[in-house]
């Protein structure tokens, strides 16, 4: 079967879930992951010979995607293929009735209550068990004519017998095709390497040469299932490429029936054969017999170099790839590999150069290393009869990759951990001051007895002169902050900032250095030493249909408020940096579940109407991938509408506020809106950081950190606030590697937090807040300034529910209450009805009104401390705290945030906790109010309808004409700016200074496009 999350949609929490589900039942799954097209699923779903397609789809346009999907895998005679899906209860009742007529089964929240998770799959998997040969077995005329739904089927005979001796006769190739295997370690990185390699073929011989990949992945042999996860790494796939995913089914490397599989794919006419094993051992070489030429992909970790002498395969190997060659020791690893080979072959004296062994680096975009690779595979394989041509590519000397960059310097991949050490250490200094104000005091004490004690003391132990000037201080602290009150209506006053009643002087030197006044290191309470009086921390998202529908949505939110703080939502086409176009799957997203923006023009009408440099405005983007494209739209706006107020755009520049989200690392980890290869998206955002120094771009944030994304995705809090921190310190090293300095650029980063339901939510920011206050002081020497950690919280989308959706509001005023208590500097509360829809104009009045009753009416909001002196909130302060501290140690171990990235750590970390997060809430263990427990005796539709916020086909259809209107208008001055664009990529300018160029004459898609071609495309993971 196939799974997958529809086309530009990120949210594959619950394919993920499902996908492991289905494989514990023995099936063996095609997961393709998130954002993909109509044609990536049914064209996978036919050369894989599938008996289910099953597809998440949360972002809407789900009618089209599925209505669409059906038609095309009819039109590819592939009728027979079960498509299932799920949206939660953004798909509803009606649009599920009318996808049945198509053929296609949607499980609705109401189903998986029912059913349970397992009882859903369970369904799923007894309907669509037939046998494939009794629908139609393999036209064997049709294979040898190349048709790949007959190929397909032909596979499917031999993997289950089903092939007569005759057929295989008629299928035994008479002209000589090349079968190349490529074999290795598990996680050398053999899949992507062996889809660089498909690309070099593509690009080198003109997309002339007819390629099969058959991939092969062990099967459990508890059960039977399989995840086959090589298709998901594949992007250079195309007409020219068949790619089969193949299961072991019992064998320990290599399928029994493998020799007929390959006979069949000869059959039907490629020029090139691949076969990609699954990770071997040492000892293992069973991939030689099947094949004419073979590489071997390891790592530079293979211990000491006697263990080279264990590896079979450096006997038999045409080639061997030490691939991930940016690691540590690759130089050495290259050496003694090739030393081995030299005298494996006998070929004694001979260099590395001179014996195939190549360094490589697949991760890395147009790696050099990874094409003298295929330059010598090409040759090689040429011999044994492959047609190739001279070819495009420019040769390559040397076998080893000479460009990978670290994007985090190899010195400095413990940071992490020193991190942890830092805060540690200044906890265990605490302790110390303490016990030293502890004594001094005694001291005094004894001092104000008498002369005759006065002789017995010793003299008192010098404090840190920080924290004796606090104690000597803190009694003009307590009398100021006595005197900042507000009356209450029974006459009370309440104090602004409360203060412990402590005489002690150890407890006040803890309280000072673990707590301390909001507006003072370490801020734990809380960065400013009051809140803002003329404005509330109100920062409501909108987004829907084109950007004057959008725009009409911001007036209405910001009318009668002191402060314009918007927050934009983005449709999912321009999530993933995509033009609206008519193609159904494309279509049905347009100004769907945000609003459509693909020009400046569109930008200038979004904003229009505000002015977006006075110091009351600010601009909130909720974008990633695509962020520097969105990023110049928007600066390019503040900027002419500047001119026209008079104002230089260097002025403008310095005054405009707002935030991009623009944070990539958890797009990886969570979200799943990257665009390009991480290594590219990661220099575009120092770029940009560049930019706002030269700039002075000072009260803009140029990414804003989010945990928000990592919970939506399934985390807990603490996953969230680990992962977010480690983000947020990945970002500092890696700007401090460029050469920025770190109070140039840390007041430019901000961060963005979840509110849920769990009880650590109440000590997020505090705990934030002191760690990177610490961390940043301590350990990289930052001003005060640079210390602030700043946050937006957003209530949380993934405790809204269909059923009972007027409960919902209740969860959000909980989840308000525990953000403003922290001190969060902006909140959006969601509204009751994103469960199914976007906002109505009366669902966001309700949510607005969450946050003014609370910051307004609530009494106990006149104080602005409300948690400190708690014992729980102490309590759950430490122990959050330490379990930050001992993940950052977990990740540290891993090579830091990008070497853990790498293995799949917080991606697996997510999903593990997302699934028992879906497990409890079904077995009840986790109690919801009206969704597992007091459940509406009337039913989930108890509620009447729900008004559908949609974009209108007159709002998609202009949105279309404005794009190919402002196409149109500048097509003459857009390529030059795009080949201006790639070349300064090239050449290692400062990209987004000529990308602010380019964005005044180039639609979305188009830079897009363009970066692609430089920048690489990002690569999923499973």
């Amino acid at each position: 079967m196939v799974t997958a999350s529809s086309l530009f949609d990120g949210h594959d929490a619950s394919i993920n879930i499902m996908r492991r589900i289905f494989q514990s039942m023995g099936c063996e799954v095609i997961h393709l992951g998130h954002n993909r097209s109509v044609d990536e699923v049914a064209t996978a779903a036919v050369e894989e010979d599938v008996h289910i397609v099953a597809v998440s789809s949360y972002q809407g346009g789900h009618i089209e995607y599925f209505e669409y999907l059906a038609e095309s895998l009819k039109q590819r005679g592939a009728s027979h293929i079960q498509i299932v899906g799920g949206g939660g209860g953004v798909i509803i009742p009606s649009e599920i009735e009318r996808l049945a007529k198509a053929g296609v089964r949607i499980f609705s929240p109401e189903d998986g209550q029912r059913l349970g998770l397992v009882g859903m799959i369970q369904s799923i998997v007894e309907q669509a068990d037939v046998d494939l040969w009794d629908v139609a077995p393999a036209n064997i005329d049709a294979v040898l004519a190349g048709d790949r739904t007959a190929l397909a089927r032909a596979v499917t005979g031999e993997e289950d017998a089903r092939l007569t001796d005759d057929d295989r006769a008629r299928l035994r190739a008479h002209a000589a095709i090349p079968v190349l295997g490529i074999t290795g370690t598990g996680g050398a990185g053999k899949s992507s390497l062996t889809d660089e390699l498909v690309r070099r073929f593509r690009i080198d011989q003109g997309d002339k040469l007819r390629i099969a990949v058959i991939a092969i992945d062990p099967s459990r042999r508890k059960g039977g299932g399989a995840l086959l996860g090589d298709r998901i790494r594949a992007n250079a796939l195309g007409e020219q490429v068949y790619f089969r995913s193949l299961a072991t089914r019992g064998a320990h490397e290599v399928p029994a029936y493998l020799t007929n599989v390959i006979e069949v794919v000869k059959a039907a006419g490629f020029d090139l054969v691949i076969i990609e094993t699954p990770g071997i051992g040492q000892g293992d070489a069973a991939i030689v017999p099947f094949v004419d030429a073979s590489l071997y992909v390891m790592t530079p970790e293979f211990g000491a170099a006697s263990q080279l002498e264990k590896i079979d395969m450096l006997d038999f190997a045409d080639a061997v790839a030490i691939n991930k060659f940016e690691r540590r020791g690759a130089e050495d690893a290259l050496r003694d590999v090739g030393r081995q080979m030299a005298r494996n072959r006998g070929e004694f004296g001979k260099s590395p150069d001179e014996l195939p062994v190549f360094g490589t680096s697949a991760a890395t975009f147009n790696d050099d290393g990874v094409t003298a690779l295929y330059q010598f595979l090409r040759d090689h394989l040429a011999g044994l009869g492959l047609p190739v041509t001279e070819g495009l590519l420019p040769h390559i000397e040397g076998h080893r990759s000479t460009h990978t960059q670290h994007v985090i310097p190899t010195d400095r991949e413990r940071y992490l951990s020193e991190i942890s050490s830092t805060v540690r250490g200044y906890h265990a200094a605490t302790e110390e001051l303490a016990e030293a104000a502890a004594n001094n005091q005694a001291i005094e004490r004894v001092r104000a007895m008498g002369s005759r004690a006065r002789r017995a003391i010793r003299a008192a132990e010098p404090l840190a002169e920080s924290v004796q000037t606090q104690l000597d201080e803190w009694p003009a602290t307590v009398a100021r902050e006595a005197a900042q009150t507000r009356t209450s209506l029974s006459g009370s006053l309440v104090p602004k900032v409360a203060l412990p009643r402590f005489t002690e002087h150890a407890e006040l030197v803890r309280y000072f250095r673990r707590e301390n006044l909001p507006g003072r290191f370490p801020f734990t309470a809380g960065v400013f030493d009051y809140k803002r009086t003329n404005e509330d921390p109100a920062r409501m998202f909108a987004g829907e249909g084109d950007p004057a529908r959008t725009n009409r949505r911001f007036k209405m939110l910001s009318a009668g408020l002191e402060a314009t703080r918007l927050s934009t939502a983005f449709d999912s086409v321009t999530l993933y940096g995509r033009d609206p176009a008519e193609r159904p799957d494309i279509y049905g997203k347009v100004g769907t579940s945000g609003v459509s923006v693909a020009t400046l023009d569109d930008m200038k009408q979004l904003y229009d109407g505000f002015d977006l440099i006075a110091p009351t405005t600010s601009v909130s983007m909720t974008i990633n991938g695509p962020a520097p494209t969105v990023l110049a739209y928007f600066l390019n706006t503040v900027i002419d509408q500047a001119k026209e107020q008079g104002v230089e755009p260097a002025e403008a520049l310095r005054r405009v506020r707002g935030t991009v989200q623009a944070d990539i690392l958890k797009e990886d980890q969570g979200q799943n809106t990257c665009l390009f290869s991480t290594e590219f998206s990661l220099r575009l955002m120092a770029d940009i950081q560049e930019w706002f120094i030269a700039n002075e771009v000072r009260n803009f944030y140029s990414v804003s950190i989010s945990g928000y994304h990592i919970a939506e995705a399934g985390a807990n809090p603490i996953s969230q606030l680990a992962f977010t921190l480690s983000n947020g310190f990945t970002y500092v090293e890696a700007y401090l590697a460029r050469g920025m300095k770190i109070d140039d650029f840390a007041p430019n980063l901000s961060f963005f937090f979840s509110s849920g339901m769990d009880p650590e939510y109440a000590v997020l920011g505090r705990v934030a807040r002191r760690i990177w206050a610490v961390a940043m002081r301590d350990r990289y020497g930052a001003s005060e300034r640079s210390q602030k950690l700043k946050f937006h919280v957003q209530t949380s989308g993934r405790s809204l529910h269909a059923q009972e959706m007027a409960f919902n509001d209740i969860r959000t005023t909980l989840q308000a209450l525990t953000a403003l208590y922290d001190n969060a500097n902006s909140l959006h509360t969601n509204a009751y009805d994103e469960a199914i829809t976007t906002p109505t104009e009366e669902s966001v009045r309700r949510a607005m009104a969450i946050q003014l009753i609370i910051n307004r009416e609530w009494g106990l909001s006149m104080n602005e401390n409300p948690l400190q002196g708690s014992f729980i909130i102490d309590e759950l302060t430490d122990l959050v705290e330490e379990a930050v501290l001992k993940e950052f140690d977990k990740i540290s171990e891993r090579g830091g945030v990008l070497g853990a990235m790498e293995t799949g750590y917080q991606r697996g970390r997510i999903q593990d906790e997302s699934m028992l997060y879906e497990h409890r809430k079904h077995d009840g263990s986790l109690p919801i109010i009206g969704v597992n427990t007091f459940r509406n005796p009337s039913g989930d539709d108890a509620h009447g309808p729900v008004e559908l916020a949609r974009a209108t086909e007159d709002e998609k259809r202009s949105q279309l004409e404005r794009v190919e209107a402002f196409r149109t208008s500048h097509v003459a001055e857009a390529e030059p700016a795009l080949a201006r664009l790639r070349e300064a990529a090239v050449s290692g300018e400062n990209v987004f200074a000529v990308l602010m160029e380019a964005a005044r004459v180039c639609s979305l898609g188009q830079i897009t496009e363009a970066f692609f071609e430089v920048g690489g495309q990002y690569r999923r993971n499973v």
